[in-house]
């Protein structure tokens, strides 16, 4: 390879990872690297430095200071506890929590954490095994610690890992935290990284912890009664070799579910996640197994947990008996218009409640929100900021859900991130309701539309790996900042909202009014006259920008209901097509 074919940082970079700070099978790897012939792995490999995201650090796993290894890891762990630190130099003891999921070398990055953090002398609890993400959060909050880390990446293929960060309260790490701890990550050499860890300040969380977690999770059903009437509901449940293989069947058991039915061969917990392409329930492919085990069974409900059981997949029965994939704005529209009428029902609407979603969910949700009398909040993509809500609200008001189109849902507060364990339970009581009430979850949908008015929500996303595909996911947001489009599918656009300068445009009057966020971010959502709605925003976590779409459209009755889906796909493609996407 010719060196005058690689950036200079990256090369500088590179050079400082053959040094003895760095153990030999890093060194050889690095060495290998710089001496192909095509440059782009290395460059790829150093460009630039792993940052949090909405998701934490989150990368491929290798060397290199864009990757995740034990090395990237270490500069986190060291610059979290500097900062920690600081933040509590007034506490005699800090103390933090680990998790981790399946992935490969998820255990050892987590045991190669605890041990810098307990060589700074902070006391380390670190799970014996991987556990959901949710009792991660919940651990924190629970022992009254001031930080815990998880190492995950979530729903992202085998090739990836991540270390997400969490703050004294169980959520992810927000501003100012977030930027204060990459100050100091960037900060530290790997010299600077303490890796001899101290034993005697680390502590194992196993089977007490999950009860006290599982206690929590069946105090949110608001169906005891359903759930006895309905105990043998036929679910099929897959964990697709994750966290959730033994927490949510757990969960189910105390709730009152005695007819949980599993696939075996997804049940093995593996990195290799063998079973499939990607191991993410937003992807029909992942639930192929669970729906064919659906099929064969005559399920009434099927759920899917990705691989740190923080996401939730369903499936139900259409009215033509055909299992279909709920997608996540669905899945926050049936938990929240439960959630509202089962409170409604009970009496515990006392005007105090809130519920929150993301900016790119479903407007539906602040609809049925507004006509029940329950406040409604606005945040970005990322559930740290639907945590951030509910800790500007503690005390104050009551939060009784809050979700993402993501297949995100927090059915209590207990836990600060999205919890697919809570979910599955409250889902499964969900259904028991619904049949409990002579309905499918297909007709308690249907009924939602009928009631509030029909959605149709697309995401689409654009890949561009590496250096030069941020640069062109960069431009793409410039090109729709600059010139935004006059009409989508038909309809003049209305509204244009700037999350980066917190300014909201009326194209067709001229007013401009401020977007109330805390901070800024890099998204922009247009709106039409009659009612469509677009954001667009690249990913925190992968390399991808991001295009959301919703359009609406009068249901009248349960028989139209094909056809409105009909005509709302096509308006959908209608609007991509104006977006050249």
């Amino acid at each position: 390879m010719k060196t005058s074919e690689i950036p200079e940082n990256v090369l500088l970079k590179a050079k400082e990872w053959l040094n003895e700070n760095y153990d030999s099978a890093t060194r050889d790897e690095v060495k290998r690297l710089m001496e192909k012939e095509d440059p782009t792995d290395l460059i790829d490999a150093f460009y630039r430095d792993l940052e949090f995201g909405t998701g934490g650090l989150r990368g491929v796993m290798g060397v290199g200071s864009n990757r995740m290894n034990i090395y990237t890891v270490g500069a986190a762990t060291q610059g979290l506890s500097n900062y920690l630190k600081q933040a509590f130099a007034h506490l005699p003891q800090i103390s933090v929590a680990i998790g981790h999921d399946c992935r490969n070398n998820s255990r050892l990055f987590s045991e190669t954490a605890a041990a810098i953090f307990s060589a700074n002398g902070i006391r380390v609890f670190l799970f014996e095994s991987l556990r959901p993400t949710p009792e991660l959060s919940f651990a924190i909050r629970e022992l009254g610690l001031q930080s815990g880390i998880i190492l995950t990446a979530s729903h992202n293929p085998k090739e990836y890992n991540g270390y997400k960060a969490y703050w004294d309260d169980g959520s992810q790490i927000v501003e100012p935290h977030d930027k204060n701890i990459i100050s100091e990550v960037e900060r530290v050499k790997v010299q600077d990284i303490r890796f001899d860890g101290v034993p005697e300040l680390i502590f194992s969380l196993g089977a007490d912890m999950d009860e006290r977690y599982l206690k929590k999770v069946v105090s949110i059903s608001l169906s005891p009664e359903a759930i006895k009437n309905q105990h043998d509901l036929k679910i099929v449940y897959t964990p697709i070799h994750g966290t959730g293989v033994k927490l949510v069947p757990m969960a189910l058991a105390k709730m009152g579910f005695t007819n949980v039915i599993h696939i075996p061969e997804q049940d093995v917990v593996s990195g290799e996640f063998p079973t499939v392409i990607s191991p993410n329930p937003e992807e029909p492919a992942a639930l192929a197994l669970a729906l064919k085990m659906a099929r064969e069974v005559d399920a009434d409900l099927v759920m899917a947990t990705d691989p740190d059981a923080d996401r939730l997949g369903i499936a139900v029965k259409n009215d033509k008996g055909e299992f279909i994939l709920v997608n996540g704005n669905q899945t926050v529209l049936i938990f929240l218009y439960y959630i509202i009428t089962k409170r409604k029902e009970l009496g515990l609407l006392t005007g105090k409640e809130y519920i929150v979603k993301t900016i790119v969910t479903t407007e539906l949700a602040a609809e049925i929100a507004a006509r029940n009398g329950v406040e409604f909040y606005d945040c970005y993509t990322g559930f740290k900021y639907i945590a951030d809500v509910i800790r500007e609200n503690e005390g104050k008001k009551h939060y009784i859900g809050g979700g993402e189109e993501s297949f995100g849902f927090l059915p209590a507060d207990f836990v600060r991130d999205k919890d697919a364990v809570s979910s599955c339970a409250l889902m499964a009581e969900i259904a028991a309701w619904a049949k409990d009430n002579h309905l499918t979850l297909f007709e308690m949908l249907q009924d939602i539309y009928l009631k509030y008015g029909y959605s149709r929500e697309k995401m689409k996303y654009i890949v561009r790996k590496g250096k030069a595909g941020a640069e062109e996911i960069e431009q793409l947001m410039v090109k729709f900042r600059n010139a935004p489009p006059i009409q989508l599918a038909g309809s003049k656009l209305e509204w244009v909202k700037d999350y980066d300068s917190l300014v909201q445009k009326n194209l067709l009057t001229g007013e401009e009014r401020p977007i109330h966020q805390k901070t800024t971010s890099n998204v922009l959502q247009f709106f039409t006259v009659d009612g469509t709605k677009v954001s667009v925003r690249p990913s925190g976590t992968e390399p991808k920008i991001k295009f959301y779409i919703e359009v609406k459209a009068p249901l009248k009755s349960r028989e139209a209901f094909d056809a409105v889906e009909l005509v709302t796909s096509e308006k959908i493609d209608l609007v991509m097509n104006d977006l050249a996407i």
